[in-house]
C-alpha cells in the first residue's frame, strides 16, 4: 500500500531566519517515497518547521475480543475497546522493530534538511511522541509580562518562569489555531507569489 503524506509547514521559508536551511518543500514527496510502506495502515502526515521534522502515522490496532459470557446480539452491541495494555504492547512492538530503519532515514532527512526528524504514532486517536525536540528560544520581557510568569509560577501552575512561557504559549496557540492557520496560509502565498516574481530586479 502506497503511503500519501500531508505535510505542515510552518515558518516563512524566503526569512532571514531560514537564510540557512536547505529548502524543505518537497520534505513530503521525499518521505512519500522513503518510508516503508507496511508502517502505518494509512497516510503519514508530516509537519515541519525551522527546526524539526514530525513524522507521524496511525498504527494497527487488533479486533476487540467481546468479553466473556457477552451474550447480547451482534446489532445491540457497541464497538468493543482494544485493551490498554495491548495499545501499549503495539506502541513498544513498532518502536523497537523500527528503530534502526527510523534512524537511517532521520540520519538521511537530517543531511538533505538540516532539520531533526522527531517520530510519533497515532494509535486510535491518542498521539505518542517518541522523540521531540525542545529548541530554546530567547527573549526579553518586561515587567508587567514578567509577573504574569510570576504569577503562575507562584500558583503552581509552572515549575518556572521558562514552563510558564511555554504554557502561555501553548494556551494562545490552543485559542488562536484557526487564527493561525490562516496566517501561514497567507504567508505561504506571499512566499509563493514572491518565487514566482520575476528575477534580477
Amino acid at each position: 500500500m502506497r503511503h500519501g503524506h500531508r505535510g505542515h509547514g510552518f515558518g516563512r521559508t524566503g526569512g532571514w531566519q531560514q537564510a540557512d536551511l536547505p529548502d524543505a518543500s518537497d520534505a513530503t514527496a521525499w518521505f512519500a517515497g522513503r518510508l516503508p510502506s507496511d508502517w502505518y495502515t494509512g497516510p503519514a502526515t508530516l509537519e515541519v518547521d525551522r527546526d524539526e521534522i514530525v513524522v507521524l502515522g496511525e498504527l494497527p490496532l487488533p479486533p476487540a475480543e467481546p468479553a466473556p459470557g457477552d451474550d447480547a446480539p451482534a446489532e445491540d452491541a457497541g464497538p468493543a475497546a482494544v485493551p490498554q495494555a495491548t495499545r501499549e504492547g503495539i506502541i513498544a512492538r513498532f518502536r523497537e522493530t523500527t528503530r534502526p530503519a527510523r534512524m537511517q532515514i532521520a540520519q538521511e532527512a537530517q543531511a538533505r534538511y538540516g532539520r531533526n526528524v522527531a517520530w510519533g504514532v497515532l494509535v486510535d486517536g491518542e498521539r505518542i511522541m517518541f522523540t521531540h525536540l525542545a529548541v530554546p528560544v530567547m527573549t526579553r520581557l518586561r515587567q508587567p509580562e514578567r509577573k504574569v510568569l510570576d504569577t503562575l509560577v507562584d500558583a503552581g501552575v509552572a515549575r518556572s518562569r521558562s514552563d510558564a512561557l511555554a504554557w502561555t504559549v501553548k494556551l494562545a496557540g490552543k485559542h488562536a489555531e484557526e487564527w493561525l492557520a490562516e496566517l501561514r496560509t497567507a504567508m505561504r502565498k506571499v512566499d509563493d507569489l514572491r518565487t514566482e516574481g520575476p528575477s534580477g530586479l
